[in-house]
């Protein structure tokens, strides 16, 4: 059983920066694509970065485009996300996920995902 294990969510005030980490259980899907996803309430979950199995791609949607870094280190099988000037619409519950397969790729929407962590709080105070 694949577990992914989201910490470093919080409260914090507008402009303010957080580092989310995402660890994998033993070294199951060290070498699969990752993405960072969140939900706030009453919107649907949606991508907000995500990285290939080797860190050489990356995406980011247009809403974090400059202000976070999706990043993993395989070796200790964790993907980061640093989160700079935050805004209180970053609030959310911000979730991880891995793709079951090995190998190269971006991916983009939920349903490509197999296995999801149980999500970290972040709440931005204006």
């Amino acid at each position: 059983q694949v577990q992914l294990v989201e910490s470093g969510g919080g409260l914090v005030q507008a402009g303010g920066s957080l580092r989310l980490s995402c660890a994998a259980s033993g070294r199951a899907f060290s070498s699969s694509a990752k993405g960072w996803f969140r939900q706030a309430p009453g919107k649907e979950r949606e991508l907000i970065a995500s990285i290939s199995w080797n860190g050489g791609s990356t995406y980011y949607a247009d809403s974090v485009k400059g202000r976070f870094t999706i990043s993993r280190d395989n070796a200790k099988n964790t993907v980061y996300l640093q989160m700079n000037s935050l805004k209180p619409e970053d609030t959310a519950v911000y979730y991880c996920a891995t793709i079951r397969r090995t190998g190269p790729g971006l991916f983009r929407i939920p349903q490509e995902y197999d296995y999801w962590g149980q999500g970290t709080q972040v709440t931005v105070s204006s």
